[in-house]
């Protein structure tokens, strides 16, 4: 049996090389940012070890994502900077924090994300860094007075001076001109000896969790259950979160290149159909019925008798004046009650089913006819943005929304019941999907005459 993969997200804290002299087998990758977890292929037992990620340039790598490996039973260990901080916010769910940085923030010393954050290069130069940690300092400021090379005074000075500019500021050049000139020449102590490695506490830490990882390393095969240390089976995130933790990973493992520059998620192909698919509330409507009815036949129900315990709406019970609104008239008019009460589960699913729908559906659009066709959707966006980029202003989310639910307009229904219809919890959420589409459904309308 092959070993268990061993992924070390760093950049400015540790190199590649620094890496692989302790891990050999280790797969080195950038620092971490939105989205990288879930792109990479992880099977159960792996490591995921975050030492760095980004900040500002990308988006932070999001709880979610860490989450999710932890419930596909993959070791999340988190240290020295974006790591050690996910780890303090993330430790009581299952993700194991190690070293010094992790202390300070589960202690609560530190708080900020500006404690870890620095400025840096580019990857093709190795991310040096054009900034020092805050984390640094304290560290470094600690060690000197325990040491007798930093006053206790001029440390805490020093650290104060620091934690009043913004991280993108802390170079040492800026940090001598914030501090007074008795100051200067503890900070050029903290320069040398952060320098030189020996109280540059992020690559400290950095470098003990992969050494307890690495000789940790004939435990992990201990088997089922068993965490690195010893530490029991993580909790799972798919039980405790909404569900849309599978959703992101396949939004992410389905990501394609489908034209030069141009990308797509089968995601994507499902949004296209939700938002100009005739035929999609059926299919909608028909696959989470089917969910539901099983989730009936498991407690031994029928169908009516599981909706009505979901909804809490007693035997013979007419339909609650609170629930009417999720019907249309006609619906409300001509369906029996067990049938309208089955399209209120179908349309509110959030509120009273965790189970996430999207990936069920995903399933039935690839089987259907409909694929192809759905896809070709997204393409012509993609291409109408493109030719319009600068012409057409694409509008905030409430204001795609408002103007989109003019395609769903009719007698006897309402903007929220049409949007329940395709899966949409709000004008929120349809704003958002919009986006993509707003200058093909422009381009549409002007082809129709509807200006």
């Amino acid at each position: 049996m092959s070993s268990p993969n061993v992924v070390v997200y760093a950049g400015p804290t540790i190199s590649p090389d620094e890496v692989r002299g302790v891990v050999p087998h280790a797969r080195v990758r950038p620092p971490v940012a939105r989205g990288d977890l879930l792109s990479e292929t992880w099977s159960p037992d792996d490591t995921a070890v975050i030492i760095d990620g980004y900040y500002r340039e990308k988006l932070a790598v999001g709880h979610k994502e860490i989450l999710w490996l932890i419930a596909e039973g993959v070791n999340v260990v988190g240290a020295a900077s974006m790591g050690a901080l996910r780890a303090a916010e993330l430790s009581p769910y299952g993700m194991t924090g190690a070293g010094t940085v992790f202390d300070m923030y589960t202690t609560g010393e530190v708080d900020g994300d500006d404690e870890v954050a620095v400025l840096h290069g580019p990857a093709d130069l190795g991310y040096p860094a054009g900034t020092v940690a805050l984390v640094n300092l304290r560290y470094g400021c600690r060690e000197g007075a325990r040491t007798g090379r930093i006053p206790a005074e001029a440390g805490e000075r020093i650290v104060r001076a620091a934690k009043a500019m913004p991280f993108a500021h802390r170079t040492w050049q800026e940090l001598g001109a914030a501090v007074d000139g008795d100051d200067r020449a503890c900070l050029e102590t903290l320069r040398r000896l952060i320098g030189t490695g020996e109280w540059d506490v992020k690559r400290l830490d950095a470098l003990d969790a992969l050494a307890a990882l690495q000789a940790a390393g004939e435990r992990r095969a201990g088997g089922p259950g068993e965490r690195p240390g010893g530490e029991p089976e993580a909790w799972a995130a798919d039980t405790a979160l909404t569900g849309i933790t599978h959703y992101e990973a396949l939004k992410w493992r389905s990501r394609r290149e489908y034209a030069p520059g141009r990308w797509m998620t089968d995601l994507d192909v499902v949004t296209a159909g939700r938002l100009f698919g005739d035929d999609y509330p059926r299919l909608h409507e028909e696959t989470l019925t089917g969910l539901l009815t099983g989730f009936a036949a498991g407690r031994g129900l029928d169908l009516e008798a599981y909706v009505r315990a979901r909804l809490g709406v007693a035997e013979a019970e007419p339909l609650p004046p609170v629930l009417a609104p999720w019907l249309t008239e006609t619906e409300r008019a001509a369906l029996p009650i067990g049938e309208q009460l089955r399209l209120v589960m179908v349309r509110v699913w959030p509120v009273w089913q965790s189970e996430d729908w999207r990936p069920v559906v995903l399933e039935r659009v690839r089987r259907s006819g409909l694929w192809q066709e759905w896809s070709e959707i997204v393409a012509r966006a993609d291409e109408a943005a493109e030719r319009t980029r600068g012409r057409i202003a694409v509008p905030p989310p409430e204001i795609c929304a408002k103007l989109f639910l003019r395609h769903w307009h009719g007698k006897g229904t309402s903007a929220e019941v049409e949007m329940a219809r395709r899966g949409f919890t709000g004008p929120q959420e349809l704003g958002h999907a919009v986006r993509r589409f707003f200058a093909l459904d422009v381009q549409n309308a002007r082809a129709s005459g509807n200006r």
